[in-house]
């Protein structure tokens, strides 16, 4: 972009945002108001353009400028420039174009978790554990994951090439792979807990296909005679509003407010109503959490004020600012809020934001809350401070069990909005999120003994699937994972022979930071850490995910309460729960 371009949008830029301020601070002259502005930043500009010491990056500039004005108004108005501008309409699809891989940042490098199956990832044969050297002649060592994730991504057609490092071989992988369109589900699992009890986990986000994947996932789980059913909405971030429309109408009578959106001056208000003739009446349990935020926080809170389910979980993000994309010149876009979100009964979704940082807003939920983990990338997986981890299960014969984790109570979110008394005469607090029926915590994960753990057993089993490991060379896996497969106990089993080589290997380790008197402390977290690598390494995450949830306190929780929902459900039936 060149100086004079950068000025052209800049200054519409800052034009249009004098006018907003002006509007929300009640000035009567903004036009003046815009020009004394515009002057200001003209002149500032042509001063640093004459005098500064070094070249001008006008892009970079450009848009720190642009971004700057945008975050005095609120964390969630953001500019894009041309390359993200498109992935964030790529990412409202159900597909991108890339090679399809699940990366993370560990301790030295990005690393494979797992191929997608079908994609070109899994076609070349790459597989969980193989590092990241160079991308396109590039040296990726030091990258981060984003970065990483950019350089392989692209238009569908192109080729990239990549310079990996496998265990157990004696020189750099090479593949180059040819991009292709990477399916991008919002359903990761489907399938049936236990007999008449169904599971859909929805943590891919809303995009263009949700509702129709939610259709297509009940009807598949009706005809395996599901007549109970659990929504996993954990670690939802959300997406379209029409999905969230369309979703919530599956469980709520045909005519009843699923959301309500109201603007600064009345002209965004707007009541979305359940379009669905024919509603599913199944007893309905939707788990939250922390990450759930958006369109997610739009059908938990609609399901929980017309009485139509139980929420299980922990309170969600507090996301509930409608916004709306613009295009600007050049290619760039911004998403700028226009309106709120309210549940049917009027709580405001929307957490406080004005009282500290964004990155407080972002990592805490609450003034004595610590900063928050990453965001996880599997429902079941609790977080840490370096990454995100899953609790599983052994599946040794010879192995004991680990204890199933005690459902603890959270904290309740402190009310920052009016009591709201919703259908069956349960009272909310709106301002903050939406609250569960039931509170209850992950597995707590995030002890350092735990964090280092969870590094460790990466490590050792991408030794131990590498064949590395002397006397479990039968735990070698010599392809990429086998889709679809549901692993049995007796299938890669942690056994005491697989707990002494880790904790060998622990020792042997320098960069461990692990004694083995906390491992010894903790050998059933260990046993679930290691087991959930091994299955990810050999069937893929989602027969991971669905192995974990056997040990996931929340949905534990959920299954005992399945009876409330159910009484929830002949209430609403006999229209007990109306307005």
């Amino acid at each position: 972009m060149s100086s004079k371009s950068f000025v052209r949008i800049t200054a519409l830029v800052v034009i249009a945002a004098a006018t907003l301020v002006g509007g929300i601070r009640g000035y009567s002259r903004r036009e003046d108001r815009s020009e004394h502005i515009e002057t200001a930043y003209t002149e500032a500009l042509g001063v640093v353009a004459s005098n500064y010491a070094d070249e001008v990056d006008y892009d970079k500039a450009g848009e720190a400028a642009i971004q700057g004005m945008l975050s005095t108004l609120d964390p969630h108005s953001n500019f894009f420039n041309k390359a993200e501008y498109q992935r964030l309409l790529q990412d409202q699809e159900s597909r991108f174009t890339g090679i399809g891989v699940s990366i993370l940042r560990r301790r030295d490098g990005v690393y494979v978790q797992t191929p997608l199956e079908g994609t070109p990832a899994a076609k070349a044969g790459l597989r969980f554990g193989d590092r990241f050297v160079e991308v396109d002649g590039r040296d990726a060592r030091n990258w981060t994951t984003p970065e990483v994730s950019k350089a392989v991504r692209g238009p569908e057609g192109e080729r990239v090439t990549i310079k990996m490092e496998r265990v157990g071989a004696n020189a750099p992988q090479f593949y180059t792979i040819v991009r292709g369109s990477v399916p991008q589900p919002s359903i990761r699992n489907v399938f049936m807990l236990r007999p008449g009890v169904g599971y859909v986990g929805m943590t891919g986000g809303f995009t263009q296909t949700t509702a129709e994947e939610l259709r297509a996932a009940l009807e598949s789980l009706s005809k395996e005679g599901m007549q109970q059913v659990i929504l996993d909405l954990r670690n939802n971030p959300g997406g379209l509003l029409g999905q969230s429309i369309e979703v919530a109408s599956q469980f709520i009578e045909r005519g009843k407010t699923v959301v309500s959106v109201r603007g600064r001056d009345g002209g965004n208000n707007r009541e979305y109503k359940s379009t669905s003739s024919d509603p599913h009446d199944y007893p309905l349990v939707v788990l939250i959490n922390r990450n759930s935020a958006s369109a997610s926080e739009i059908v938990a809170g609609a399901i929980q004020d017309h009485g139509r389910g139980i929420l299980v979980g922990e309170t969600s993000f507090g996301k509930g600012l409608v916004q709306k994309v613009f295009q600007l010149p050049f290619g760039a876009g911004l998403t700028l809020t226009t309106a709120k979100y309210y549940t049917p009964y009027g709580r405001l979704i929307q957490r406080e934001y004005t009282g500290g940082s964004f990155y407080d807003y972002y990592t805490r939920h609450g003034a004595a809350d610590e900063p928050a983990p990453r965001t996880p990338t599997q429902p079941t997986q609790p977080t840490s401070p370096t990454s995100p981890t899953s609790p599983t299960s052994p599946a040794s014969p010879d192995a004991p069990a680990p204890p199933v984790p005690t459902p603890q109570p959270t904290p309740q979110a402190t009310p920052t909005g009016p009591a709201i008394k919703t259908a069956a005469g349960r009272v909310f607090y709106g301002g903050g999120g939406i609250t569960p029926d039931h509170e209850v915590k992950p597995l707590d994960i995030t002890t350092p003994a735990r964090a280092r753990i969870f590094e460790e057993s990466f490590f050792f089993v991408r030794e131990l699937v590498g064949g590395q490991i002397p006397g479990l060379e039968a735990y070698r896996l010599s392809a990429g994972p086998q889709f679809g497969r549901v692993p049995r106990p007796t299938d890669l089993p942690v056994n005491e022979k697989v707990i002494e080589a880790f904790r060998n290997f622990v020792k042997r380790d320098p960069q461990s930071g692990l004694s083995l008197k906390h491992l010894d402390a903790d050998l059933d977290y260990a046993r679930l850490r290691l087991r959930d690598d091994i299955i990810t390494a050999a069937y893929g995450t989602d027969a991971a995910g669905r192995f974990l949830l056997e040990s996931d306190p929340q949905l534990l929780r959920a299954l005992e309460l399945l009876p409330e929902a159910r009484t929830l459900a002949e209430n609403v039936s006999r229209g007990n729960s109306s307005e």
